[in-house]
């Protein structure tokens, strides 16, 4: 009975847990398509292409934070937020890890 009563009182939060490490990479791909695939998809103005692991290895190298934090702020030829500026610095990021996670 104790186990029943334990088990009962766990699942929901690893269900949770489960469910929410789940969701930043599939909305990274929702705002990569949404957003980001206009010019992160063509190479538009020397935008690393997803999927190009030799494009993104020296971005990556200077540190995830430089690299959220040009995408938030804007680099170069690249709007802040991506041109979209309702995006959450979150949501930012998740769109990130989803595309430099393709090219590796």
């Amino acid at each position: 009975m104790k186990h029943t009563f334990l088990l009962a009182a766990l699942l929901p939060a690893i269900f949770a847990t489960a469910t929410a490490s789940a969701a930043p990479a599939a909305n990274g791909e929702k705002i990569y398509q949404a957003t980001c695939m206009a010019c992160h998809g063509t190479g538009v103005m020397g935008a690393p292409k997803v999927g190009d692991a030799a494009a993104w290895k020296p971005r990556v190298a200077q540190g995830m934070a430089t690299v959220y934090g040009n995408a938030i702020k804007g680099f170069k030829m690249m709007p802040p937020r991506g041109g979209n500026p309702g995006l959450k610095d979150d949501e930012m990021k998740a769109a990130i890890d989803f595309m430099v996670g393709k090219g590796k």
